[in-house]
């Protein structure tokens, strides 16, 4: 083969390759772990709401989503729904020309150059044929998408503006809502669902606070029902995509964002959650308690503390208290929902031998008679305390009750005064943190198993331990405390 034939072959293979790389954008998908997590939710969940920040993916995780669905063409890494027929499907914004914008333009690519047709997530190859929607310019109403079956998936482009009755009559198998529809609207495309067994899923940021649609997923959140948050922090340069490589948000890029935004604003679009202001329980910036990994001196007393649970997760948090300062660290968490002691058991034993905290209802018996959980675990070989959870008791007093405001004011009084820090690697403790808020006055106690535990430990310093292998001793006395 003479030089320039060399020449031409390469020019065509780069050629290939740079077609592929721009009409063929599903097979490159290179997920977040927040993406892939929002995924999986689908195997499970046929309502999902991806509540995330601003500027990290979550528009292009549900386009992707919708492409996967409508090919049929699933990666390795799929543990998501699969559907292996052609579907019907929907998409839709709150208005035709953001509809055309962002959702379209998600899946089709870009609606103002025709030479950009096909590079969005759906592969050129796959899009048989498209129609016009009359009256916008450069907008989509329906796109034909081969299947690998060999036949075809029907996509319909919607927006919230057309009304609740342009929702109606069709049975439709998945219908992705890119921002926040009204409740009325939402209830409309379950239902367009139900005979298919399909699914619904909605990907935005929670803009207009704690709406309706947004409280019934934070505050009644039904079985067949998922709800992911995802944040900034979900994108930066710390975190690694599925191929290993680094999030494309930096501290400069962050920095340049958030500056645009006013300071109510700021909470919201960095964090993906209702501005819900004094709702929340703990109103403090993240960045007031969050540090970095560090090594924990030996001399630093710890104590563990557990929630337990079933449907919702059993919860463990591990704290390390500096006397000195009187400041105290969160610095590992366990979270796992349906599985039995066990294997709960493995893993708390893995961190270490230092005393458990443990709420009341460990003393309950199964209907069979079976011993109570605290008793379970410890024949597991877990440091459970003999006693369950109290409060400190008050100067003069035997028992401290177990009040959960009590604890919270004491959390949030240190969290005000510098003396409560939680490692920035422990992100589902910062999930329920971002999402623990009151209703009328009351703690949700939903989605609250880490901030529970984290409660009975900091509410427990005084049975703290030091050294590498402390024992807990049931002969130890606290007659200051009325434990003798």
């Amino acid at each position: 083969m003479t030089s320039s034939a060399s020449l031409v072959q390469a020019v065509e293979l780069a050629k290939i390759i740079k077609n592929r790389e721009r009409f063929e954008r599903l097979y490159a998908y290179d997920p977040y772990p927040y993406q892939q997590r929002f995924h999986e939710t689908g195997s499970q969940a046929n309502q999902r709401l991806l509540m995330a920040a601003n500027r990290i993916g979550k528009s292009y995780c549900g386009a992707m989503e919708m492409a996967y669905h409508l090919t049929g063409i699933y990666p390795d890494w799929w543990k998501g729904r699969v559907f292996h027929k052609p579907i019907t499907a929907w998409a839709g914004g709150v208005s035709n020309e953001t509809t055309r914008d962002i959702v379209q333009a998600e899946l089709l690519g870009s609606p103002d150059d025709p030479e950009a047709f096909g590079t969005g997530s759906i592969p050129r190859s796959c899009i048989v044929k498209s129609e016009r929607k009359p009256g916008v310019p450069n907008a989509k109403s329906v796109v034909l998408v081969k299947h690998k079956s060999g036949l075809n998936s029907s996509l319909f482009f919607k927006a919230y503006e057309m009304g609740v009755d342009k929702w109606q009559g069709r049975s439709v198998d998945c219908v992705w809502l890119d921002e926040e529809p009204s409740r009325e609207l939402y209830s409309q495309a379950v239902t367009r669902t139900l005979d298919r067994r399909g699914m619904v899923y909605m990907t935005f940021t929670p803009e207009n606070g704690m709406t309706e649609t947004v409280a019934s997923f934070m505050n009644n959140l039904q079985v067949g029902q998922s709800l992911d948050n995802a944040t900034w922090d979900d994108a930066s340069e710390k975190i690694t995509t599925l191929s290993g490589a680094k999030g494309h948000l930096d501290e400069q890029i962050m920095a340049q964002i958030l500056s645009a935004y006013s300071p109510h604003e700021r909470e919201m679009r960095k964090h993906g959650r209702p501005s819900i202001g004094s709702g929340l329980v703990f109103p403090v910036n993240e960045s007031e308690l969050v540090v970095e990994p560090f090594p924990l001196p030996e001399e630093w007393p710890r104590i563990a503390a557990i929630d337990f649970g079933w449907d919702h997760p059993t919860a463990v948090v591990w704290v390390a208290w500096d006397r000195e300062e009187d400041r105290v660290y969160v610095y590992d968490t366990y979270r796992q929902s349906k599985a039995p002691p066990h294997v709960h058991a493995a893993t708390i034993k893995t961190r270490g031998p230092w005393n458990i905290v443990w709420p009341h209802d460990g003393h309950r018996k199964d209907s069979m008679g079976n011993p109570g959980l605290a008793e379970q675990y410890r024949t597991l070989g877990c440091n459970l305390l003999p006693f369950h959870f109290e409060n400190p008791p008050a100067l003069g007093e035997k028992k401290g009750g177990n009040s959960v405001e009590v604890g919270i004011m004491e959390m949030l009084h240190r969290m005000e005064k510098d003396q409560f820090k939680v490692f920035a690697t422990q992100s589902d403790w910062w999930e329920e943190f971002r999402m623990y808020h009151r209703k009328e006055g009351k703690i949700v106690a939903l989605r609250d198993d880490l901030m529970s535990a984290t409660r009975y430990a900091v509410m427990s310093l005084r049975f703290s331990t030091e050294g590498k292998n402390p024992v807990w001793d049931r002969e130890l006395k606290y007659p200051q405390l009325g434990i003798v």
